[in-house]
């Protein structure tokens, strides 16, 4: 999924038609509940959402600048551009909630 991190100044119209579900114990993820579109995901406890680009009117000025999850990718997937390359390891332990 390409997605746009964008803290949680995320402002959803039509909410009364947003479903969310718990997929861990650190996030959760957002659907429409009448279609069953992907909305969001989000970490629990803090500033974080990831939208699809895809929901969002195209913007010329979007940077694709790192990959998440790249020890699982498949060995076809490969990008042009360079960009940050984190393991699951690596993201869980940038995001990880603050202990104390």
């Amino acid at each position: 999924m390409f997605a746009l991190e964008c803290g949680d100044n995320l402002r959803i119209e039509g909410s009364d038609a947003v479903s969310v579900y718990g997929s861990s114990e650190w996030a959760e993820r957002g659907f429409c509940s009448h279609c069953g579109t992907h909305l969001f995901y989000r970490l629990r406890g803090q500033p974080f959402y990831a939208v699809p680009v895809g929901l969002l009117e195209p913007q010329a000025d979007l940077v694709f600048e790192h990959q998440i999850f790249i020890d699982e990718k498949p060995a076809h997937y490969a990008f042009a551009n360079e960009t940050e390359n984190l393991t699951g390891q690596e993201v869980f332990e940038r995001f990880e909630p603050p202990t104390g």
